[in-house]
């Protein structure tokens, strides 16, 4: 069982063609013998049926044993005619006629086969004078040695047939499992070559049968995924470290510089107070990212319960709103609907995307909040005016610590990159989709959210 298990596949198909060529062949093999044996029995019954007529032509009117004797020598002139042919006449318990062997014979009528000292005989026992209760009983035996020989020979050539029939089968099988596996051979040499510096070979699929065509395209798709994730692994450790390279850099500075002389205790609070501000971000920053790793491995559960979005917007917007008229910035909201889902949590996404308008918001523009609801789900819409975002940015501003600002601030403790980020996860975990839209001096970012229960 072992072995078998170990087996590879191409072995294991050809061991199947074999096996079924053998059953198959060995099925008709048998079934031909039989119709062959069921054939020569056909044969026999005529021939036994015509001789049968034959003698009771002969021995016609006989009805004793003295009638017998005086036909004795037309029977035998008979029964020379068919050597392989041997004649039993008894009458009243008493034989008058005995050219068979000294074999017991059954006594009811009818063909039947047996054997005696390695010959084989069809006997068939019918009355001399069908109707008469006491008509003499004739029991002739034909040989058939020759053809139980016949069937034998055919029997053994079945069994060779079948024994070439397998072996051929599991050769020109193996061949043909081995030719028919080369894909899949091209598909492991393609994974075993996968490493992190080569994710970029792909499947050809117009190469490939049409039932791995659409295995290949899993496994394409499948490269792609890992190349992709692990260009944004590269991307983002490249940029946790870049933004954690400024303020550790910062508090080392301001450390080595404070505690290289003697300073009178205002300047030590104010130094600690900068540190604070450091580490308050860097806590900030990794607090984030722990919280995009839950949203990752799917350990965000959101709480469910009914929300009027409409009151959640104008408590945000209440909290906005000075910072607004210090920017010179209109706060508008449109629109009410209804969803379910974690109020802290859809709190810091709206925020989020509030903080995000408000920065971008030119003096005298507007940022409107629009709600609606219909069969499908809810749909929140935060728009600012404002100078767009070009097409070829708007797929990576869900990406962490991506900045449509080429001019970076290294370690900004303001905006490290994370809000869109944060605030996908957030809608992702709620059921939902949020995607942008940029056109015509208007910047829309759209969440689309399930209806609420």
């Amino acid at each position: 069982m072992q072995l078998i298990k170990r087996l590879s596949l191409a072995s294991r198909l050809a061991l199947l063609f074999a096996a079924c060529t053998a059953v198959v062949s060995l099925i008709a093999g048998v079934l031909f013998n039989q119709a062959s044996e069921a054939h020569f029995v056909e044969l026999d019954q005529q021939l036994l049926d015509s001789k049968l007529v034959a003698l009771r032509s002969t021995l016609q009117g006989v009805d004793s044993v003295q009638s017998f004797v005086q036909r004795e020598a037309q029977l035998r002139a008979e029964l020379n005619r068919q050597p392989d042919l041997a004649l039993r006449i008894s009458a009243a318990g008493q034989r008058w006629f005995d050219g068979a062997p000294n074999i017991p014979l059954p006594e009811k009528p009818g063909l039947y086969s047996l054997q005696n000292a390695g010959t084989d005989y069809r006997v068939y026992n019918a009355p001399l004078s069908p109707g008469q209760p006491d008509s003499p009983q004739l029991s002739l035996m034909l040989d058939i040695t020759h053809h139980q020989h016949f069937l034998q020979r055919m029997q053994h050539l079945i069994w060779l047939t079948v024994s070439l029939s397998a072996l051929a089968t599991a050769l020109l099988g193996a061949w043909a499992a081995r030719s028919g596996l080369r894909p899949l051979r091209r598909m492991s040499e393609v994974a075993a070559g996968v490493s992190a510096h080569s994710l970029t070979q792909r499947l050809p699929q117009q190469q490939m049968p049409v039932e791995l065509a659409e295995l290949a395209q899993a496994f394409n798709a499948m490269l792609g995924r890992l190349d992709d994730a692990f260009q944004r692994l590269s991307a983002f450790s490249a940029d946790i470290a870049h933004e954690l390279r400024t303020p550790l850099s910062n508090l080392l500075t301001q450390t080595q510089v404070i505690l290289t002389q003697p300073r009178p205790l205002e300047d030590y609070r104010e130094a600690l107070h900068s540190n604070l501000e450091e580490l308050q971000w860097m806590a900030q920053l990794v607090n984030d990212m722990l919280y995009l790793a839950k949203a990752d491995h799917g350990l965000l559960t959101p709480k469910r319960e009914p929300l009027r979005l409409a009151d959640e917007v104008d408590a945000l917007l209440e909290f906005f709103v000075l910072l607004a008229e210090d920017a010179q910035v209109s706060l508008v909201r449109e629109g009410t609907a209804h969803t379910t889902g974690d109020r802290g949590m859809l709190r810091r996404a709206l925020s989020n995307l509030l903080d995000n308008a408000l920065r971008f918001t030119p003096a005298g523009g507007e940022v409107r909040v629009h709600l609606e609801e219909g069969a499908q789900g809810v749909t929140l819409t935060v728009e600012n005016s404002g100078e767009g975002i070009p097409a070829d940015v708007l797929p990576r501003l869900f990406d962490r610590f991506y900045r449509a600002d080429p001019a970076r601030h290294e370690g900004s403790s303001e905006h490290a990159g994370l809000g869109l980020a944060l605030t996908q996860s957030i809608v992702r975990a709620h059921g939902g989709r949020i995607y942008c839209e940029s056109e015509a001096g208007w910047t829309r970012f759209v969440i689309e959210l399930p209806a609420g229960d």
